[in-house]
């Protein structure tokens, strides 16, 4: 029978936390460039005929 993983220690779970909080961020990051990426050639487009 499989056995569950052991969960993790305290320092182990801090890791975990950081590492996700980070790509939290950079993924937010990148959808806000995004956005203003798509925004600025929204308004590109609109001023140039």
């Amino acid at each position: 029978m499989a056995e569950f993983p052991k969960p993790p220690t305290g320092s182990e779970a801090d890791a975990f936390r950081r590492r996700r909080r980070g790509r939290n961020v950079a993924i937010i990051l990148v959808l806000v460039g995004l956005s203003l990426l798509f925004y600025a050639i929204t308004i590109v487009k609109m001023v140039k005929p």
